[in-house]
């Protein structure tokens, strides 16, 4: 297979595993959708208490729609909405708090922003991404709350690998023990715990990606995210891409190590990603990356006949 995939219609895949999709059509009776927010948060990578800079390849721009300024929580959710009502046609919706680390503050001004986003018509529960050395058990607690009130709560962990050099190369600020502790407390209390983890790190071989996911697996999670490492402007990652230190994953490898990653998956794991885009405007490598619907074809179609 080339480098250049033929485009595929856009529109539902056939999937050979549990996508999240399916999970939430077969639990609710029908289609509900995650609104990707901005609350504002930083991160303590960025604000000097682990670090300064964050991670080596963040560019909040790169996987959010409202990096710059961001509207109140309200006003996201009710365009995100008017976008997917007019793709799908969805009524249903997660508020999925995605940029930067949404954990990071006191738990009662933390229910605060939480109950905003729970109290806009047709928001059924809450997805919040966070780092793993950022949940103490208050916030699990809070989490919890809500979980029992009905509410459809999912705690996103950016683990991206489990080996700790990786991690530290890429100025991560945490290791596999936070990730470990985190997912263990979260899960021993009832809460879905989806867990990231990134194909491509600087220094990894795909072999290293099947390693890590075993021992994600071993641990436990409910649901898993895969991207590519891509290359975004304004990053450190980005530097080192043009000094000729560090060359993204090829497609034709993705596409092989996510087969096999998918195969490695227990039926009951859900898949909420495959793949990670950036907009054009900044995405610098892999290019490939932009085809989002062309790749998911085409691993759809490597499952079905390998």
């Amino acid at each position: 297979m080339s480098e250049a995939i033929t485009p595929l219609e856009k529109g539902r895949v056939q999937h050979p595993y549990l996508s999240f999709g399916q999970y939430m059509q077969k639990k609710h009776g029908e289609r509900v959708h995650k609104l990707s927010l901005n609350a504002s948060f930083t991160c303590p990578n960025r604000d000097g208490t682990k670090g300064i800079g964050g991670c080596t390849f963040c560019n909040i721009a790169s996987f959010s729609p409202n990096a710059k300024a961001p509207d109140s929580i309200e006003t996201q959710i009710s365009q995100g909405k008017a976008v997917i009502a007019r793709r799908t046609g969805a009524k249903k919706f997660l508020a999925y708090f995605q940029a930067y680390t949404n954990t990071y503050d006191d738990a009662e001004n933390l229910r605060q922003l939480y109950d905003r986003a729970l109290a806009v018509e047709n928001v059924i529960g809450l997805s919040i991404g966070t780092r793993p050395d950022c949940v103490p058990d208050a916030v699990l607690d809070l989490l919890v709350e809500y979980q029992n009130q009905g509410y459809d709560i999912w705690l996103e962990l950016g683990l991206q690998s489990a080996f700790d050099e990786s991690l530290a190369r890429v100025n991560r600020g945490h290791g596999w023990a936070e990730y470990e502790d985190a997912c263990t407390r979260a899960r021993k209390k009832g809460l879905k715990v989806c867990t990231h983890l990134i194909v491509g790190l600087p220094g990894e071989m795909p072999e290293d990606s099947l390693l890590s996911l075993e021992k994600v697996l071993a641990l436990g999670t409910d649901g898993i995210k895969f991207h590519p490492l891509h290359i975004v402007k304004g990053t450190q990652l980005a530097r080192e891409w043009k000094r000729g230190e560090y060359q993204p994953v090829e497609l034709t490898e993705y596409i092989k190590t996510i087969v096999k990653l998918i195969r490695m998956l227990p039926k009951h794991v859900i898949v909420h990603r495959l793949i990670g885009t950036a907009s054009e405007d900044i995405l610098l490598a892999p290019a490939w990356c932009s085809k989002k619907w062309s790749v998911l074809n085409e691993i759809s179609r490597q499952l079905q006949i390998s």
